[in-house]
């Protein structure tokens, strides 16, 4: 017999099986010795009173051995002899277009700027050792996009959007743990989530797929608005239609499409700092404990969202016990994120800290004037791109001109104060003291204080100068969206090119992202009239 039972009890009754069972048949009135396995099917916690518990959906066999089908296998055929597809990009939007595309019987051709995922780990330690940035091979670019060296969350609101269960599945399958089908804000960590993306690529190639590193897509071969493939910088060309899935920092796409008149529009996005905080502070202030997390608790997680004169100012992307991490694409660019490893143990948690913008902002065009651009100097398309760039720019000029990256005490920065001593941080290249309340563009400086403030308030002692602000988190997503027709999901105009996930505008992480691919891959069946 099998019996599912929903449970609300203390984490050290969750953390251990034999527990979980010996509570079961006590509340149950089930017989222990006959309890043969439990299986969880969702977690959460619930810290919002003193006292913690965890929210189980538990399913208990009785007398009966669990069938081994912990997750959904996905079948993937071979499709060496059939219809090839481009997918530029191996972030999680070409990787889960790349295995719809096998499943619907088509050889997806994925080409990627970057280097495999085991080659990229060299190139970003030089970032933190010799400050220097591999423009190809960096935490955005490279097998895997931006979330294989950034933490590997696997939370979304977007479930309107697809099967997200469908996505968790494929990561089981390709090694993730099945513990992400359970929580409610799912994780695999930077330090598991390489190996099961070198699966994931490995499925491609069994299948007969193909997959190609080091080769950056130069220009879309478009004759009377159908396109007909790829110009790489190897000099080879690719034919067939394209799942464009490039990422939000590839800012050279968006120029050469825009100069190709090829229709994108500027999007909003969001830009401020990643606070670090001390993560036994965090468990502290969340789990209302001065003892913090205790043996059974994970480090904690918070989230905050407020509206500040008309914009909304968020946590973005937290990562608890955790580091702060370089993330350049470029030169002249001090850009900073967030990752956590799958133990989340490290001494501090950070979160990106935002404020949201519009294209239509003024301010926008007031604060670049005030650093010499004009109008003149972009396409009104790329206006928040430019933005992205100049605040970056700044935050290089003020980081030392290397990837030292500038930094500001929490309660100083509200207090428009510069002190000279910072807190020791996870950020490897270092910190330098900087008053970002003034160089940073006042309609988010003068925002993200009065947002602090609130937050304080509501949690005492999340203002505190024990954190610290690390200069500058632009990177929320993309700020351009590449125009596509939304039953069909090719370009506006330009037909067999797909637009796809976050770099496109269409998704926001990398469950989303992986949902939007299977979407990409399934329209381009359509487009290609094979059964889907």
């Amino acid at each position: 017999m099998i019996q599912e039972y929903q449970l609300r009890i203390l984490p050290e009754q969750a953390a251990s099986e034999q527990v979980l069972k010996q509570y079961i048949a006590r509340e149950k009135g089930l017989n222990l010795d006959k309890i043969t396995a439990t299986r969880t099917l969702k977690r959460s916690i619930d810290a919002r009173q003193r006292t913690i518990l965890v929210n189980l959906s538990v399913r208990v066999y009785i007398n009966e051995t669990p069938a081994d089908d912990e997750y959904l296998q996905t079948v993937y055929n071979n499709v060496e002899d059939k219809p090839q597809v481009i997918v530029v990009g191996a972030g999680p939007g070409g990787l889960f277009a790349a295995l719809r595309l096998i499943e619907l019987g088509l050889r997806p051709i994925l080409v990627e700027r970057g280097k495999s995922v085991r080659e990229r780990k060299t190139d970003i330690a030089l970032i933190s050792k010799e400050h220097t940035i591999d423009p190809e091979s960096n935490y955005s670019f490279g097998e895997g996009g931006a979330g294989a060296f950034s933490d590997g969350k696997l939370y979304t609101r977007s479930k309107k959007r697809g099967n997200v269960d469908k996505i968790l599945n494929v990561f089981c399958q390709h090694g993730a743990s099945t513990s992400i089908l359970a929580d409610a804000h799912p994780h695999i960590g930077t330090d598991k989530l390489p190996k099961v993306i070198e699966n994931m690529r490995n499925t491609i190639l069994a299948c007969g797929g193909e997959v190609h590193f080091d080769t950056r897509m130069d220009a879309l071969i478009i004759k009377d608005n159908k396109l007909e493939g790829i110009e790489t910088n190897t000099g080879k060309t690719f034919l067939g239609p394209v799942i464009l899935a490039t990422g939000h920092s590839a800012r050279d796409v968006y120029r050469w499409l825009a100069a190709n008149n090829v229709a994108i529009e500027p999007k909003g996005l969001a830009v401020g700092i990643r606070l670090e905080h001390p993560s036994e502070l965090i468990d502290q202030i969340q789990y209302h404990n001065q003892a913090g997390r205790g043996k059974y608790l994970p480090a904690a997680e918070y989230s905050f969202v407020t509206q500040i004169d008309g914009r909304g100012v968020y946590s973005f992307c937290m990562c608890p016990g955790g580091f702060v991490v370089p993330a350049a694409t470029g030169p002249e660019q001090v850009v900073v994120n967030g990752m956590s490893p799958s133990n989340r143990g490290s001494k501090w948690s950070n979160a990106g800290m935002v404020v949201e913008i519009q294209p239509e902002d003024e301010e926008i065009d007031k604060w670049m004037a005030s650093n010499g651009i004009t109008e003149d100097d972009t396409p009104s398309v790329l206006k928040t791109l430019r933005f992205q760039e100049e605040v970056e720019r700044q935050s290089w000029l003020q980081g030392g001109m290397k990837q030292t990256a500038p930094a500001q005490r929490m309660v100083d920065f509200t207090n428009r104060k510069l002190g000279s001593e910072l807190p020791k941080s996870s950020y490897s290249p270092g910190l330098l003291a900087s008053p970002l309340h003034f160089w940073l563009p006042g309609f988010i400086s003068k925002r993200l204080s009065q947002a602090f403030i609130q937050f304080g308030r509501t949690s005492h002692g999340f203002l505190t100068n024990e954190a610290v602000l690390i200069g500058v988190e632009t990177r929320t997503s993309s700020p351009v969206r590449i125009v596509r027709d939304k039953e069909t999901l090719q370009h506006i105009v330009v037909k067999g090119l797909f637009p796809c996930g976050e770099g496109a505008g269409y998704a926001g992480g990398i469950v989303s992202a992986g949902i939007d691919g299977e979407h990409c891959a399934e329209a381009v069946a359509a487009f290609l009239n094979h059964a889907i």
